[in-house]
């Protein structure tokens, strides 16, 4: 762990691996919820650190923070959020030679694993999600596609996201969903926080 000032009330917090990062994240809300962490107006994740802002003495946290044992990250301690899907994407073809599987069984593999929004970012309302072993890890589209409907169920590195409005991208579309990531009307508008976890059912088609 290496902890960095950010400005006069900021610590930007960099961890070895985007696991311990999430763990660290895990347990700053854990200590948050229990009232024993001092005052942070923001926590922020990314992919491998931790923005604390608003911290009104920077490096007396910091000094309690090194100090600190980081459990090793659970993830049963809420319910999943389920988004039902229809497994028909593009490249469904292209992720199961990836994977060296038959295109039916990617979505038995990626169904059967639980997520966990890492962070989120790129547009409102999209999370990159870990849960997938890294045997299942597929690289971006050499090609980027200009526009990516939205509710498409995607892969790239060790991620899995779902594409909240149209826009273009370059992940891996194996799927699609007709839940909604981001909705302004609604409190919260993002369906998906980091922590969240998340499974993804397959859709049935009616015979």
């Amino acid at each position: 762990m290496q902890i960095l000032p950010a400005g006069r009330h900021a610590l930007l917090v960099e961890l070895a691996t985007a696991e311990e990062a999430e763990a660290f994240h895990a347990e700053l809300l854990r200590r948050r919820a229990a009232q024993t962490l001092p005052p942070v107006r923001e926590i922020v994740p990314g992919a491998r650190t931790v923005l604390l802002d608003g911290v009104d003495d920077p490096r007396g946290l910091a000094a309690e923070l090194i100090r600190w044992r980081i459990p090793p990250l659970t993830r049963a301690d809420q319910d999943a959020i389920e988004i039902p899907v229809r497994y028909d994407g593009p490249d469904l073809a292209d992720v199961a030679a990836l994977w060296g599987v038959p295109e039916e069984q990617v979505a038995v593999v990626h169904s059967a694993a639980e997520f966990r929004v890492a962070f989120c970012g790129f547009a409102p309302g999209f999370g990159y999600l870990t849960g997938l072993g890294e045997r299942h890890h597929v690289p971006r589209r050499s090609t980027p596609r200009t526009r990516v409907p939205a509710g498409a169920v995607a892969l790239a590195g060790p991620y899995t996201g779902v594409y909240p409005r149209s826009s273009p991208g370059g992940w891996q579309l194996i799927g699609s969903t007709d839940v909604a990531l981001w909705n302004p009307h609604r409190e919260p508008a993002a369906l998906f926080a980091p922590g969240t976890r998340v499974r993804f059912v397959p859709l049935r088609e009616a015979s």
